[in-house]
């Protein structure tokens, strides 16, 4: 059986513009964890790794003795001021859950890729990484910046590099569809039953 999912690897290049929203991804190499603390810290201290082709992860791993034992994305758009600067440093990838804002989008654009992970899979996703360091520990362990091997995760393109956003075009479908329903008294579109 061939396997739909397009391979990917960090350092991430080019090949990351090809993709679609929709695509599924399988990610592999090293990414780095990062939520509000750490973007903070970031624009203040500098980048601990090298942003050039880097990922990152929107999540807050629980670690014990030295090793991952659940990894589950945070909700992204607590990150939508604060990623700029890591695009524009050269991150290929932010990851997390629930999208993020037009101003990231926008971003994105001929840069990068927004890849979405289910929330919910914290332990699932826990058995396809493996622990490499970690940056800024005095931050917590929720905040800190861990480096983090990945083996295929399997991810979704949320947003594209043309500014495509399965987020955005499934919102605007269902404000659609309800205010359809609304007006109408029934179902309208692809809801409604012949």
């Amino acid at each position: 059986m061939v396997n739909p999912c397009v391979q990917l690897k960090t350092p991430l290049g080019d090949e990351v513009l090809r993709l679609r929203a929709g695509d599924c991804v399988e990610l592999s190499g090293t990414v780095y964890t990062a939520r509000d603390e750490a973007h903070m810290r970031m624009q203040e201290a500098g980048i601990p790794f090298d942003p050039q082709g880097a990922a990152i992860y929107h999540c807050g791993p629980v670690i014990l003795d030295n090793r991952i034992v659940a990894a589950g994305p945070t909700t992204s758009a607590r990150m939508n001021e604060l990623s700029g600067f890591l695009i524009d440093r050269g991150v290929r990838a932010l990851i997390g859950k629930g999208g993020m804002g037009s101003t990231v989008r926008e971003q994105l654009k001929g840069k990068g890729v927004y890849l979405a992970f289910t929330g919910g899979c914290a332990a699932l996703a826990s058995a396809r990484m493996k622990l490499k360091g970690v940056f800024f520990e005095d931050l917590g362990m929720a905040e800190a910046v861990w480096a983090i091997e990945l083996d295929h995760l399997p991810l979704v393109v949320g947003i594209d590099a043309n500014g495509n956003d399965l987020f955005d075009s499934v919102m605007k479908k269902a404000a659609s569809e309800y205010r359809c329903y609304r007006e109408s008294g029934s179902a309208c579109g692809p809801c409604r039953k012949e």
